[in-house]
């Protein structure tokens, strides 16, 4: 066998494993594992490759920046179950049950509001199957404007931080997830935008498919109807401002942010009334179920990569998309015409952990922005979840929907806003200002200080002569005066550099 051959093999093993229906992490470490010993048998690896892998693994231990994925996860179920999103609908259906689609207005504004708090799609999408749908149906919502709604509403945790697709993207690609917050809440925003104006255009074309409330539904009014909104809805914004807006503003890293939003969560359901024994056990075991998910898999992807890199695989990849016509706009159209069709099939971490790291190098070559690449990914990958008829947003509605719901109408109800998601791919494609506006900083730099530090350090060169040392201490000093600084992840990055360092020398890279 050639060395040329076995990374496309190697790629068409793991997806047939995939399609199986073989477990995602196991998948991952038996095919590394097998390619490596027949690259070694037929002696195209060296033996010493597999030694890398201890070293890999450790690196996924002490990494702190994916802490935040259970801390977030705890956070989401526990607001899940204290009873939050039932208010929040409740309140914000009543303030717009006088306008036709009112409902769905509430489901979608509710939808960005569990986003940002909770950031677990499966707990916004039965959350609102249980509370809205039924009412819905009640008051004479179509059933496919109802349920497209609350699958397309849920799935927005996908892309509003504190997601935690954008956590592990930021991880694959190398970047800040603090950066990458900041790059998607203005597309997030933007999906909510429009999935508005599709409701807003369904009533004007068909206002009997989302009518309004009936007078007697409607049993808040005036005084007492302000009173619940602000009671409701100061909570849930408070802690948003605790979670993303000490992120954005620096004050912590997404880490800590997801350690106060953890430690809030319960603070309000506290405040409910709603805290247990019971509520806390559930909510820790499906966050250590979650967590170790995405830590075995990405064990799985580590082995992969090993292996992946040693038959030359990375430069197999980047010779097929760069070869591609169209430069950098038809790679980014190649990419997401890819994850499009793979997310039929795979959900968003196994996409995230296999696809990722092998198109990240072929973006960087481009000179492509990661963390814009990062966003477009993920919103692609939203539609994963939506997918008719393997999206899990739709498992997850069908099991709380009522008998009376057809499958059929959930996915025919799905099918407008997988092409809002499309359209929103090509927007952030055209206009990358949207990820941009909110994480471009202008830096300022007092020059009197700029001149005192430049005249130490030429001292300090003609001291030391050491011409490498004075430059890093020149950026650490610039940086001090500018206000910049890394995050929890600029620190797991170094390690994480050591460690690929490493790895390419024992592959030759």
């Amino acid at each position: 066998m050639s060395l040329e051959l076995m990374a496309p093999i190697m790629f068409g093993s793991l997806i047939l494993f995939l399609l199986i229906g073989y477990p995602v992490a196991f998948a991952l470490a038996a095919v590394g594992l097998f390619f490596s010993w027949v690259g070694i048998h037929f002696e195209l690896l060296r033996p010493e490759l597999l030694q890398a892998l201890p070293r890999q693994v450790f690196d996924i231990m002490r990494n702190d920046t994916l802490l935040a994925i259970p801390f977030f996860t705890f956070m989401g179920l526990v607001l899940e179950r204290s009873g939050m999103a039932e208010a929040m609908l409740e309140t914000i259906g009543q303030l717009f049950g006088r306008v036709r689609g009112g409902i769905a207005y509430a489901v979608i504004f509710v939808g960005a509001l569990l986003a940002a708090t909770t950031g677990v799609v499966a707990a916004s999408v039965i959350s609102m199957g249980l509370i809205s749908l039924p009412i819905m149906l009640r008051y004479g919502y179509d059933q496919k404007i109802a349920t497209g709604v609350i699958a397309a509403s849920g799935t927005l945790a996908q892309i509003i931080p504190p997601s935690l697709v954008l956590i592990v993207l930021a991880d694959q690609l190398g970047t800040s997830v603090g950066d990458m917050y900041a790059a998607a809440l203005l597309p997030g925003l933007g999906l909510c935008l429009m999935y508005a104006m599709f409701i807003f255009g369904v009533t004007m074309v068909k206002p009997q498919w989302a009518p309004a409330l009936p007078e007697e539904a409607r049993t808040l009014r005036g005084g007492a109807l302000f009173a619940r909104v602000l009671l409701v809805m100061v909570p849930p914004l408070l802690l948003i401002f605790l979670v993303l807006g000490t992120i954005f503003l620096g004050i912590a890293t997404p880490t800590e942010g997801g350690a106060m939003g953890a430690v809030g969560a319960i603070i309000l359901a506290l405040i409910n009334r709603k805290l247990d024994m019971g509520l806390l056990k559930q909510a820790m075991d499906s966050t250590l179920k979650l967590t170790t998910f995405v830590v075995f898999i990405l064990i799985g992807a580590r082995v992969f990569r090993i292996a992946f890199l040693g038959v030359d695989g990375d430069k197999w990849v980047e010779h097929l998309m760069t070869s591609l016509p169209g430069g950098e706009t038809g790679f980014l159209i190649a990419v997401n015409v890819l994850v499009f069709f793979l997310a039929f099939f795979l959900d968003f971490f196994e996409i995230a952990f296999i696809l990722v790291p092998l198109l990240a190098p072929v973006a960087q070559n481009l000179g492509i922005d990661l963390v814009w690449f990062g966003v477009i990914l993920a919103v692609n990958m939203q539609t994963s979840f939506m997918h008719p008829p393997f999206g899990f947003a739709l498992f997850f509605l069908r099991s709380v929907a009522p008998k009376e719901v057809s499958s059929g109408n959930i996915y025919k109800g799905a099918i407008p806003y997988v092409l809002l998601q499309i359209v929103m791919i090509g927007l952030v494609i055209a206009f990358p200002q949207l990820t941009t506006a909110l994480r471009d900083k202008e830096v300022v730099v007092d020059e009197s200080k700029a001149e005192m530090v430049l005249e130490q350090l030429s001292t300090e060169n003609e001291s030391y002569g050491d011409a490498s040392g004075a430059g890093d201490e020149s950026a650490a000093t610039m940086q001090s005066l500018t206000g910049e600084g890394g995050d929890a992840s600029a620190a797991t990055g170094s390690a994480a550099d050591e460690s690929d360092a490493a790895l390419k020398a024992l592959t030759g890279q």
